[in-house]
């Protein structure tokens, strides 16, 4: 099987698995618009692959991954509101504060969030040393103060300000790369389920994701100035209007290209330190689709 039907069935999986989810009316109406928005579904696609080259299958990371899914989308929620980026489309649908007002949207944004934890605690499995809780806490530091929500802050706070390269990059690592760990780690974790995982799986998927996660959005910076709006899903040139300094800002476009390359090579080459069971080829061709995708 290529890489293109690999993602697609690992792809499959995670849709239907999310369908599972949110069927009642009222609030989760909401919730599962965004959820079901569509999307590449990287995340969970990540941590079960990962389970995969840690000698596992993709079935033991299923939950592990739409658990992270549910939080990455509760962060979209909130990205959008008008009191942070006041974005009117998300993957080319209108966002959620505009289709049922932003109460409602908030509240749907933190459901999702105690979603997130409720299936990954939840989630079946042996686990050898709490297993499915060592995830959760993975998944509770990438989503903190420590992580994701450390960096919006830092970020909504330096709104319009210069930034040096260190700076951006320190921000977007919480921002963008914190998630990313977590599912790549939390896969690993997912794949101690039935057997014994080298610690050294655990460095080399975080180190893979952290790279993975600073060549991600110096690509994102460089598609709000190069890309089409129908590709990508949401406004282009957003950045520029909302003042914020990127990479592109910062470095050009032809700088940010070469870091694209340098990080999304330095992820590849984090995979040769784990004692993997299963192969990692997947993972590599991953990263190299991530640093040329137009959406």
């Amino acid at each position: 099987m290529g890489f293109v039907q690999e993602m697609e069935q690992a792809r499959r999986m995670v849709e239907a698995r999310l369908l599972e989810f949110f069927i009642d009316e009222g609030l989760q109406t909401a919730m599962r618009y965004s959820l079901l928005a569509g999307g590449k579904r990287i995340r969970p696609v990540l941590a079960m692959k990962f389970c995969e080259a840690a000698g596992g299958t993709m079935e033991e990371a299923l939950d592990f991954g739409c658990g992270v899914e549910m939080l990455h989308t509760y962060s979209l929620i909130h990205d959008d509101l008008p009191c942070m980026d006041n974005d009117d489309l998300r993957r080319g649908k209108p966002t959620c504060h505009k289709v049922y007002g932003e109460c409602v949207a908030t509240l749907a944004g933190d459901a999702l969030q105690a979603a997130a934890f409720q299936t990954v605690l939840t989630a079946g499995g042996n686990w050898h040393h709490d297993g499915a809780a060592r995830a959760a806490c993975i998944l509770a530091e990438a989503a903190g103060v420590q992580g994701m929500c450390g960096g919006q802050y830092w970020d909504t706070l330096g709104d319009g300000q210069p930034h040096t390269e260190a700076e951006l990059t320190a921000i977007n690592d919480k921002k963008t790369g914190a998630l990313l760990r977590a599912a790549c780690m939390m896969g690993v974790i997912a794949a101690s389920s039935h057997r014994v995982v080298e610690d050294n799986c655990i460095v080399a998927a975080r180190d893979y994701a952290t790279n993975l996660g600073l060549a991600f959005q110096i690509r994102d910076d460089m598609l709000d100035v190069i890309g089409n709006a129908a590709e990508f899903g949401k406004p282009i040139g957003s950045d520029v209007s909302n003042e914020k300094s990127t990479y592109v800002t910062l470095l050009g476009l032809e700088t940010c290209e070469h870091r694209v390359l340098d990080y999304t090579q330095k992820a590849k080459d984090a995979l040769e330190s784990g004692a993997w069971r299963g192969s990692t080829e997947f993972l590599q061709k991953l990263a190299d689709s991530l640093a040329q995708r137009m959406n």
